[in-house]
C-alpha cells in the first residue's frame, strides 16, 4: 500500500499543479526526484509532525490540495492538536496518508503503534472522511479521488492486506450473503480475509467497506438484522456509536471487535499482535461463535 501511495502522489505532483506534499523525514527519498521537479510543492519539514500540519493547514488556505504524510502516531496521535486547529477549525481541508496503521511497526515498540486514530478523527465531529484500504490496489483510486476533493480525508495504509481488492466498497458491499435474516459481520479493510475465514460455514453475512466514515448507514440498515458483528482494524468499538445510531429503532446486538484498550507492553510482528487482540482467523471465530451461538449453514 505504501508503494502505491508514493508511486500515485508522484504522478498526482506531475499531472495537477494545485497538489502539494509536506512531509516530515518519513519517506523522503521516495518523493526525492519529485522534490527536485516541484521545489515549491513538495516541502519536507524535518521531524516536526506539528509542523507538518500547521504548513499543510497554510497551503490549503491559498487554494492548493496538500497531502501530509507520516506514521500514524506521528500523523495524527502526535500532531491531533493541529489537526483539530489548523485544518478542522479553520474549516480547510487536506488529505492525510498514514502507515503503520494499529501495530505494522510494531517491532519499534508502542511509539509506532496507533490503534487509536480513527476514534480521535471521530472526536471532531462528522467532518472527516476516513478511507481504510484492504488492498494496494484501492490505494490509487482512493488517493486520486481524495485530491480532486477539498474536504479533510484521512487514508489510512497498512501492511495487512486481503487477497482481492475492492475499489467500489465505499458503502458496504457484500461478500457473502447468508439466509434470511441471517447475522450481519461488517470488516472494515484488512480485516476481510480474516473475517471470511473465521466465518467458513456460518450462516451469516459478511460485508466489506473500506470507508468506514461515513459510515454507510442505509446499506447497513438494509442488511442488519438482529444480531450485529463489527470488525474494525483500529480500536474495538470505535464505531459502536454510529452502528447503534443507525439502528437506534431496531431492536439488535452488537458485538464490536478490535484492537483491545489494553496496552501489551510487547513488542512482537503484527502477526503476533493480531493474535494476542484476538483479530487472527481463530480468534476472530471463537469470539464471533460465541456471540452468535450455533450458527452453522
Amino acid at each position: 500500500m505504501r508503494t502505491a501511495f508514493i508511486d500515485t502522489a508522484n504522478a498526482l505532483l506531475d499531472e495537477n499543479p494545485r497538489t502539494a506534499l509536506v512531509l516530515a523525514d518519513i519517506s523522503v527519498a521516495q518523493f526525492a526526484s519529485a522534490s527536485h521537479r516541484h521545489p515549491d510543492r513538495v516541502l519536507n519539514v524535518g521531524i516536526r509532525e506539528q509542523l507538518m500540519i500547521e504548513v499543510a493547514g497554510g497551503l490549503a488556505l491559498t487554494g492548493l490540495r496538500p497531502i501530509a504524510h507520516s506514521y500514524a502516531t506521528f500523523l495524527v496521535d502526535r500532531a491531533y492538536e493541529q489537526i483539530k486547529l489548523d485544518l478542522d477549525h479553520q474549516g480547510v481541508g487536506a488529505v492525510l496518508v498514514s502507515i503503520g496503521a494499529s501495530y505494522d511497526g510494531s517491532a519499534e515498540g508502542r511509539t509506532h503503534q496507533s490503534p487509536g486514530d480513527v476514534a480521535l478523527f471521530d472526536s471532531l465531529g462528522d467532518g472527516w472522511t476516513v478511507r481504510v484500504p484492504g488492498h494496494p490496489d484501492e490505494v490509487a483510486p482512493l488517493l486520486r479521488n481524495a485530491a480532486t476533493s477539498d474536504d479533510p480525508i484521512y487514508l489510512r495504509l497498512s501492511e495487512q492486506r486481503n487477497a482481492e481488492a475492492y475499489p467500489d466498497a465505499t458503502g458496504l458491499r457484500v461478500i457473502r450473503r447468508g439466509l434470511t435474516n441471517a447475522p450481519l459481520v461488517v470488516a472494515v479493510g484488512p480485516m476481510l480475509d480474516p473475517t471470511v475465514a473465521a466465518t467458513e460455514g456460518m450462516d451469516v453475512t459478511v460485508a466489506y467497506t473500506h470507508t468506514p466514515r461515513p459510515l454507510d448507514t442505509p446499506g447497513l440498515r438494509a442488511l442488519a438484522n438482529t444480531d450485529v458483528v463489527l470488525v474494525e482494524p483500529y480500536l474495538a468499538g470505535t464505531s459502536s456509536a454510529l452502528v447503534s445510531r443507525a439502528l437506534a429503532d431496531v431492536p439488535h446486538r452488537l458485538l464490536a471487535l478490535g484492537v483491545g484498550q489494553t496496552d501489551l507492553r510487547r513488542y512482537g510482528d503484527p502477526a503476533d499482535h493480531a493474535r494476542w487482540h484476538g483479530l487472527d482467523a481463530d480468534g476472530l471465530r471463537r469470539s464471533i461463535s460465541g456471540f452468535l451461538g450455533s450458527v452453522g449453514g
